[in-house]
Order: structure tokens, then C-alpha cells, then sequence
């Protein structure tokens, strides 16, 4: 397949996502390694998008390391329960936080991030990483975010 996405973005944020999600499955159909899929579901959604900040935290033991992305240098390392995204991985929750300034331990990466949506993705029971979406405005975020972002990230094969 080529490698080229349709994007749309004339259309209700709903509909983009519609538009998106079977160029994402063609794009890692038949691909088995994870780090090339992981990195083309974070190509397609900053395209799509254009978010502020959107990659992958993969757990190595007690931690949060940095996988695949697309945005500006990131932490490299979050500690289970600290920040957004280790707190998303501790709890094991899907978390939208519409003003980062408010959440209560953020670690601050990017100084330009106002508002977060992290999803932990499960093999099994176990939570084995996150998806980190940031946005440089706050309240930018919403239940059709998680929805659709909960159904891609159920495509990953772990």
C-alpha cells in the first residue's frame, strides 16, 4: 500500500476520526513489528490532527520509556504514578485533562502543552504503555477523543 493518508479536516472532528481509522488499520495490517506500527499511528494522528504532541510511553519495569512519537523532544522517562501519564498507568484509566497546570504533579516536557489525553494500552489485564496526546490549548480534549482514540489503540498488536 502506499503510504499516503487522506486527510480530511473540513469535517467534525467525529468524521475525521471515521476518515482515519481505516488508513490506520491498512497502514499496520500485516506489519508485525510494533515499533514500525506504533510510529505510524503517531505519523497519522499528528497529520490528522496536527496535535501539539502525540507518542508512545512503552513500561520497561518500573517505568514509563519514551517510544515512538511525533512532536517536539520529550521526557524520556516517567516513574509509575507521576504525571499525567504515569498516573494514566497506574490507575489503569484513560485521562483527559482539559488544563495540565491543574493536574496535580504534572511534569511539565513541553512548557507550550495546556491540555492532555493519555490512554493506557493493556495486553491482557497488565498495562504495557501509553498513548500521550498533548494539545497547546487548554480544554481541547473530549469523550469523542477517547472513543476513537480507544479504538485505535486497539488495533496495536502486543
Amino acid at each position: 500500500m502506499a503510504e499516503d493518508l487522506h486527510i480530511v479536516t473540513d469535517i467534525s472532528k467525529e468524521e475525521q476520526y471515521l476518515s482515519l481509522i481505516p488508513q490506520i488499520k491498512a497502514l499496520i495490517v500485516g506489519e508485525d513489528d510494533q515499533i514500525a506500527n506504533l510510529a505510524n499511528i503517531a505519523a497519522a494522528l499528528k497529520e490528522q490532527f496536527r496535535w501539539f504532541w502525540v507518542g508512545f510511553y512503552l513500561v520497561k519495569g518500573d517505568e514509563l520509556v519514551l517510544g515512538p512519537f511525533q512532536g517536539p523532544v520529550a521526557c524520556t522517562r516517567i516513574k509509575k504514578g507521576k504525571g499525567v501519564c504515569g498516573t494514566s498507568w497506574q490507575q489503569a484509566e484513560i485521562l483527559v485533562v482539559p488544563d495540565v497546570d491543574e493536574f496535580p504533579g504534572h511534569i511539565a516536557c513541553a512548557s507550550a502543552s495546556r491540555s492532555e489525553i493519555v490512554l493506557p494500552i493493556f495486553k491482557g489485564n497488565e498495562v504495557i504503555g501509553v498513548l500521550d496526546v498533548d494539545s497547546e490549548y487548554l480544554s481541547h480534549f473530549d469523550n469523542v477523543d477517547a472513543r476513537y482514540l480507544k479504538e485505535i489503540i486497539s488495533f496495536i498488536n502486543v
